[in-house]
């Protein structure tokens, strides 16, 4: 089991060597906040692949967002992307995944864990964050904060627009660069259309794929430099890495692509053995696209 807190990261001590984290999801993060009144920034589960079972000690009121469990409250049945309550002494269970890889629990409040420079996110690899970084195991409580709400989002709870989950694969829009001059024309070539494999050797740092090797022009290393979410670094092997939620700050490989931040949701719906191919996408279409995703989360489909 595979469950973290998070909250929408560790944003400004990147140059101090602090890694970001926060959701794979950030679409259905927010979501799943919204339907419960918390602002976006609230703290929330994010429940990868396989989901836990929660006791709940006093009443709260819950929504989960993301990837399609079989979720239960006793024995009755909860749909997905609903408000609903948990009374004192009853059991949420996550049952089996049908869709997606990763969907977020928010309870109205949030998780009131003790925040680090400035954020509840868990970072795996650095170790940073509630319960000394690591993911949630049996006995852990988790508190729930006591400051009062936000309106829940009529349009939200009445009609939300859910993120669509990409069935085995999702076709990923890409700007290219910042270092695409490391890189032949023939790997341009190949990187747009081919299909990679997102290999088991993945996680929420980042997918290692498998597909047709990218060549490169002169060396495989750069000058280290940021590492933005969605980077495409290339190491000497050839085989691009997608850099996700837990990436380091800095990486010494050229990048030939960043993922648009309107489909970076939908990669973190991903799992290993899942497809993915690249489209080559502008820097003005990639901001159409965020702004739509933008309005889907206030209700307004596009």
């Amino acid at each position: 089991m595979l469950t973290t807190v998070q909250d929408l990261g560790r944003w400004g001590a990147q140059s101090n060597g602090v890694p970001v984290a926060g959701p794979m999801d950030e679409y259905s993060h927010v979501l799943a906040n919204r339907l419960v009144g918390n602002p976006p920034t609230a703290a929330a589960l994010e429940v990868t692949l396989v989901g836990p079972e929660l006791l709940a000690n006093t009443e709260v009121t819950c929504a989960v967002a993301g990837a399609t469990f079989a979720l239960t409250r006793g024995t009755m049945p909860i749909p997905m992307h609903t408000v609903f309550t948990l009374r004192q002494g009853e059991t949420l269970r996550f049952g089996a995944r049908a869709a997606g890889a990763r969907a977020c629990l928010a309870v109205r409040g949030g998780f009131d864990v003790p925040p680090i420079f400035g954020s509840r996110a868990t970072s795996l690899i650095s170790r940073m964050g509630p319960f000394g970084g690591r993911a949630l195991k049996a006995g852990d409580v988790l508190p729930i904060g006591s400051t009062a709400p936000l309106a829940p989002s009529r349009s939200a709870a009445s009609n939300p627009v859910v993120l669509p989950l990409p069935p085995g694969g999702a076709r990923l829009r890409v700007v290219v660069g910042p270092q695409d001059h490391f890189f032949t024309a023939l790997a341009h070539e190949t990187f747009f259309r081919s299909r990679y494999i997102i290999t088991p050797a993945s996680n929420r740092m980042g997918y290692r794929l498998e597909g047709p090797r990218l060549e490169h022009a002169g060396g495989a290393d750069i000058l280290s430099d940021a590492t933005p979410i969605g980077s495409l670094q290339v190491p000497a092997s050839g085989q691009p890495i997608l850099l996700m939620a837990d990436r380091q700050t800095t990486g010494g490989y050229p990048k030939i692509g960043v993922v648009i931040g309107a489909d970076l949701p939908l990669a973190g719906q991903l799992a290993p053995g899942d497809w993915i191919e690249f489209a080559r996408c502008t820097r003005a279409a990639a901001l159409d696209a965020l702004r739509l995703r933008h309005q889907a989360l206030r209700g307004r489909p596009a």
